[in-house]
This record gives structure tokens, C-alpha cells and sequence, in this order.
């Protein structure tokens, strides 16, 4: 019989099921400002650069960010559909109860930023930056995340389920209870002492061998 796959329970969005559609104009969105209860869908949110912005119970639907910087984002009970946030900063935002459902996430900065009850399903988040991220209860399901920085990370209840990390940076990284053993880790870059209690298959285990610069003959 085979293990089940670890994964975590997320609390989903809460968010009601009536939503008013909020359109946002090219006009500049100010620090501080706050968008809630709304449906956002079929557009484009430009050139935007604000602090400590606010989205609450809020869903976004094939919307393109370009160009956009909000440092310190809130980010509570929305759901990201089919969504582009590719090279979006949102350094140090604070992420709760949020799904990103077929999304591109490539280089986003999400540096320093804490996430909370947050599932990641299909999407491609190859060069993003996770340094300092603090996560927890987190689903990463059939996700790219190669060439990704997730050096010094928190990790708490993080399941990483048919997700790509190749050429990935976990140094730093405390790796305990975490299951890669259906992942790629071809190339992921870890120390020693990271991995203590991380589950991998035997074929990932040969292949960790060589930092311990061991040679394995078959």
C-alpha cells in the first residue's frame, strides 16, 4: 500500500457569494487604501506602486498585474484565479486565508512576508523570491517553483504535492516533516543540517547523497 501524500488543511476564503464587480481605473491607488467584498475580473491593474494596500474578501479573475509594487500588502479571504502576478512586489505583505488557483506567479517577491491557510494549485512560480517568508499551513499542489529562493524560511505544515523545485535555494531552511518524495529536486540547493527529518524518495536520497560526498555504486 502506498503513503498517502502529507498534506495540510486550509481554512478556505471566507467570502460571501454575492460580490459586487469593481472595475479598477489606471488611476493611482494610494498607501493605505482598502478594497473589499468585490469581484475583479477580465482586466489589467497597471503601474501601481503603493504601501499597506488592502484586498479583503475579494476575488480576482483573469486579472493581468504589470508593473505593480504594493510593500505590505494585506491580502484576506480572496481567491486568485487565472490570474498573471508575474514580478508583482509584495515584500513583506501578511497573506491569510487565500487561494492562487492556475496563476503565474513568476518572480514574484513575496520577501519577508508572512502567509497563513493559503493553497497554491497549478501554478508557475519559477524565480520567485520566498527569503525570510514565514509560512504556514500552506498547500503547494502540482506547482512550478524552480530556481525559486526560499533561503531562511519558516516552514510550519508546508506540503509541496507533484511540485517542480529544481535548481531551487533552501539553505537555511529547516526542512523537518517536509515531504519532497513526488517532487523534483534535481539541483536544490540545501545544507546538511537543513535536511535532519525531511522525507524524500530513494531515488532523491542518492542524489542528497553527494553532499554528504558520499558515491553510491549500484
Amino acid at each position: 500500500m502506498k503513503n498517502k501524500k502529507r498534506s495540510y488543511k486550509i481554512v478556505a476564503p471566507k467570502i460571501p457569494k454575492e460580490l459586487d464587480e469593481f472595475y479598477f481605473s489606471n488611476d493611482y491607488i494610494e498607501n493605505e487604501d482598502t478594497f473589499c467584498m468585490s469581484i475583479v475580473a477580465h482586466c489589467s491593474i497597471e503601474y501601481q506602486t503603493a504601501q499597506q494596500v488592502s484586498f479583503k474578501q475579494m476575488i480576482f479573475r483573469n486579472v493581468t498585474f504589470k508593473e505593480v509594487s504594493f510593500e505590505g500588502v494585506d491580502i484576506t479571504d480572496v481567491r486568485f484565479e487565472n490570474c498573471d502576478l508575474s514580478n508583482v512586489d509584495f515584500r513583506g505583505a501578511i497573506i491569510h486565508r487565500v487561494e492562487m488557483i492556475n496563476c503565474k506567479i513568476l518572480g514574484v517577491d513575496l520577501s519577508e512576508a508572512t502567509l497563513q491557510n493559503v493553497i497554491f494549485e497549478d501554478c508557475n512560480g519559477s524565480y520567485a523570491f520566498f527569503r525570510f517568508t514565514k509560512w504556514k499551513q500552506i498547500n503547494f499542489k502540482n506547482c512550478v517553483l524552480s530556481d525559486t529562493d526560499f533561503q531562511k524560511a519558516n516552514f510550519t505544515k508546508v506540503g509541496f504535492d507533484h511540485c517542480n523545485l529544481e535548481q531551487s535555494q533552501m539553505s537555511g531552511t529547516k526542512l523537518k516533516g517536509i515531504d519532497f518524495s513526488n517532487c523534483e529536486i534535481e539541483g536544490m540547493g540545501v545544507r546538511i543540517e537543513d535536511l535532519y527529518g525531511a522525507i524524500v524518495s530513494p531515488i532523491q536520497a542518492i542524489s542528497l547523497s553527494k553532499l554528504l560526498g558520499i558515491v553510491v555504486k549500484m
